[in-house]
């Protein structure tokens, strides 16, 4: 039997599949909606230097990247990927709770680099389940992603209430109670088994055709990986900029939090975009709305305009992040897709890495006009973008047009 997406029927999925997968995401986001905005703000209660902060976010973030590849692999090879996810989370709480304890740079660095590798894994092996969904049994990934993201948006607000009555000190335990939720979703998350090979009269857009090793899908995953990159600034040091312009930790709160519910509309409202707009248009208007949110930032723009600014994560993140998906669905053999989200993974973690170190001495020498490096990023991987866009493989009978040209 054959779907209308030209799909090989499969035995049915496992209970609750999208349920379960929605609730797994929201784990991770819980954690990331205290760490990516109020992190950096702790570390700057412990009287570290920008430089210090610039290498405590980045030095882990260097060292993570080189586990979720291997993560992947090892996800693909043994009984179910779950079973990592249960790993995962289990020793990212231990070294969360030992965080506790530490209030000095280099036990500060080394604690949150171990964290950082064994959380790494958490988020991409999420995602290869969920696609393995997509793929097997035609669910739609963004109404399984956004709740992730409606997760972040709780966190951050409630973060940015806590923060305002406690301060700095708050973002340790809230961040403990986030890792004790990886845990408990790990053994929620659906066990599928194995990755299968795809039927050889699967179609996609597409047919996937094996490795994340084409070179059209590594340009795209390097492209992507710098635009999602040149936010590395922005994630280390926009809540203490804000907190020096005198706003108050919930108004950072709602700041954050705003840019993820345009995430979550996007999300929501992506299925009916992706009929009207191909995949690639997505990515490249997400690229190009990157640079101009860096060049517009530094600006005086006040709340109001901070507020709408943020609205345009709708686009550099959330628009790339659905294309990206997209075409690695279609052009990445199931087998191998828990390989690419840790080679993507590794892309994202590496430029972000680069970026975030960087920004600790450009924020120091420019302040907030070292918002513009991030714009120049952001244009580079606008250009990969292009290029692998133009040499991807075209459709056999398609008179020379590529699969996704409109």
């Amino acid at each position: 039997m054959q779907s209308p997406h030209g799909m090989v029927a499969t035995a049915g999925p496992p209970r609750l599949f999208v349920l379960r997968i929605a609730i797994v995401f929201c784990a991770p986001m819980l954690v990331n909606g205290i760490a990516l905005p109020f992190f950096p703000t702790w570390l700057h209660t412990l009287s570290m230097t920008d430089w210090e902060i610039g290498v405590v976010l980045a030095v882990p973030m260097v060292v993570r990247v080189f586990t979720a590849p291997l993560a992947g692999m090892i996800a693909d090879r043994i009984g179910d990927r779950a079973s990592v996810l249960v790993w995962s989370g289990t020793m990212s709480l231990a070294t969360a709770v030992a965080l506790l304890f530490t209030d000095h740079f280099w036990p500060v660095l080394i604690l949150y680099t171990l964290q950082g590798i064994v959380y790494a894994p958490y988020l991409p092996i999420t995602d290869a389940i969920a696609l393995s969904g997509v793929r097997r049994w035609h669910f739609d990934y963004s109404r399984m992603r956004f709740w992730g993201s409606l997760a972040f948006i709780v966190s951050t607000m409630v973060g940015g209430w806590l923060s305002g009555i406690f301060g700095g000190a708050m973002v340790l335990p809230a961040m403990t109670v986030g890792f004790v939720t990886t845990v408990i979703t790990a053994f929620i998350a659906p066990r599928i088994g194995k990755p299968r090979r795809p039927s050889p009269i699967s179609a996609l857009a597409v047919t996937p055709t094996g490795s994340a090793g084409q070179i059209d899908v590594q340009l795209m995953m390097i492209g992507a990986a710098l635009v999602n990159a040149s936010h590395g600034m922005f994630y280390a040091f926009a809540a203490i900029l804000w907190g020096a312009e005198g706003y108050s930790g919930t108004e950072i709160g709602v700041l954050f939090s705003v840019g993820v519910a345009a995430e979550v509309l996007f999300f929501i409202v992506s299925a009916r975009l992706r009929r009207r707009i191909s995949l690639w248009t997505m990515i490249v208007l997400g690229c190009s709305v990157s640079v101009f949110r860096w060049i517009v930032f530094p600006q005086d723009l006040g709340f109001a305009g901070y507020f709408a600014l943020q609205c345009l994560h709708a686009f550099t993140f959330a628009a790339i992040h659905v294309g990206v998906q997209g075409r690695i669905v279609e052009r990445v053999a199931e087998e191998k897709e828990a390989s690419a989200q840790g080679l993507y993974f590794f892309y994202n973690g590496i430029f972000m890495a680069l970026t975030t170190f960087l920004s600790g001495y450009l924020f120091a020498w420019y302040g907030i006009d070292g918002f513009y490096a991030m714009s120049a990023v952001a244009a580079l991987g606008l250009v990969l973008l292009l290029l692998a866009r133009s040499i991807q493989p075209q459709r056999l009978g398609s008179g020379g047009n590529t699969s996704e040209s409109t």
